[in-house]
């Protein structure tokens, strides 16, 4: 069987999943043919990597630039779009144009214009577009779609929805990209576009109307003056103030990082180590959004970015009964500074340190009308997102398998969740209820 040929744009860590799912897993049915990325250091640090973990030959490297010519010459079936997120439009319409399908990350785009310039591009080119949206394959988010689809709890009337980022993995949007609102579309695009999908997909619907209020009110500079801080610096590296702040990033211990940022960052002048109490952020870390849908259920959703734990908890109210969700991810993050030798400590290969594990918590609970609490039972599976990570990447990259909860996500599904995030973007800023399809109308 002739194996698909697949070419990565965006070379960051994001993109070790789908190197190693095709150097690896999937070799048998997938070709990495080329990388095209801004900085040539970090196609050469990947390359070396695919040639250290797999004994794959490097592969060719194109600059962004160069993306059409990329396309011509090395042919590739499929284009997999790992850029910022202001530029994912840009070589989505392009890779179409050129008669590639397309895999993107999420979210598919940050405001309506580019969203309806990528619907008209797919309507012109008529290619497939897929979005990874591996919250959907977590079991236990399977296994809450299986409840809701047999009608358990009957009608679902409202929803509420509550993420937790802590003081690592929340503060990290603000020493990267994410914190300049014109690269994201803010927290309510770049991460809660998971969250509205979910929920798009749990309800089997999409939402009409939106209105949210949402500001920053931790970090950022004049923040921590308010708290009473008084040293300050713009970058972790070869700083002592750094040195003793819980939330600073040290990339020097980290050889993905290094090779990826520290001894990239002279080629493009992207700093990854940001202070995330520095000046020019521009999104938001608290955030509260109220989502009316097409069949008349209604969500309340809230994310704060400055959590002491991480997860979430989510409630559904229905006709017959009601589902309750709680999710701890990780219970706290030491305050202590962080020593990379502790073993009660894991530095991810992306750099985000997960501080001392504790024990996580998940559950979900069905309650009838006039019945008793059920505590609902699911089997985690192995890897990322509770065995999430593989499913997604099989329906990428072997597709194929039965899917009768319809778990694999197109282009409709990249634009229903975005657009929530987008209409509450508009609302932080107009301080009105926004209309969906009156933004897509435009």
């Amino acid at each position: 069987m002739s194996r698909k040929r697949y070419a990565l744009v965006g070379t960051g860590s994001r993109s070790r999943m789908y190197i190693d799912a095709i150097a690896g897993t999937f070799r048998d049915t997938a070709e990495l043919v080329a990388f095209c990325d801004i900085n040539q250091t970090r196609m050469d640090f990947m390359n070396r990597r695919l040639r250290e973990k797999f004994k794959h030959a490097p592969v060719p490297t194109y600059r962004a630039e160069n993306f059409h010519l990329m396309v011509q010459e090395e042919k590739p079936d499929t284009v997999i779009v790992l850029t910022w997120d202001r530029t994912h439009h840009r070589y989505i319409i392009a890779a179409m144009e050129l008669g590639c399908d397309v895999v993107t990350e999420k979210p598919l785009t940050t405001d309506d214009e580019k969203c309806r310039a990528i619907l008209e591009a797919r309507e012109r080119y008529g290619k497939k577009i897929t979005v990874t949206f591996n919250y959907r394959y977590s079991p236990r988010n399977t296994r809450i779609k299986e409840l809701i689809s047999s009608g358990a709890i009957g009608d679902v009337v409202s929803v509420h929805f509550e993420w937790m980022l802590d003081t690592r993995h929340g503060a990290d949007y603000f020493r990267r990209w994410h914190r300049d609102k014109n690269n994201s579309g803010g927290l309510m695009v770049h991460k809660s576009s998971h969250h509205f999908d979910l929920v798009n997909w749990w309800l089997d619907s999409e939402a009409e109307s939106v209105f949210a209020m949402g500001r920053l009110v931790f970090y950022g500079r004049e923040n921590a003056e308010q708290r009473g801080v008084t040293e300050f610096y713009e970058r972790c590296r070869e700083n002592p103030v750094a040195a003793g702040d819980p939330f600073a990033l040290d990339m020097s211990g980290n050889e993905l990082m290094k090779g990826l940022y520290l001894e990239a960052e002279h080629e493009d002048g992207y700093i990854r180590d940001q202070s995330v109490f520095g000046h020019n952020i521009s999104i938001e870390d608290s955030m509260s959004v109220m989502v009316k849908y097409r069949n008349k259920a209604v969500m309340t959703y809230s994310l704060n970015a400055f959590c002491p734990m991480e997860g979430y908890n989510v409630s559904f109210n229905g006709t017959k009964g009601r589902i309750e969700v709680r999710i701890v991810e990780r219970p706290y993050v030491s305050g202590s500074t962080i020593d990379q030798n502790d073993p009660d400590y894991n530095m991810r290969e992306d750099g985000a340190v997960i501080g001392r594990s504790g024990e996580s918590e998940a559950s979900i609970s069905l309650q009838q009308i006039w019945g008793e609490r059920e505590a609902i039972t699911w089997t985690e599976g192995k890897g990322g997102h509770g065995g999430g990570d593989g499913l997604l990447l099989e329906d990428v990259f072997k597709p194929g398998r039965e899917d009768p909860l319809k778990t694999a996500a197109g282009l409709e599904d990249g634009v229903n969740s975005i657009m929530v995030g987008i209409a509450a973007n508009r609302s932080f800023a107009t301080g009105r209820p926004v209309h969906i399809r009156d933004l897509l109308r435009t």
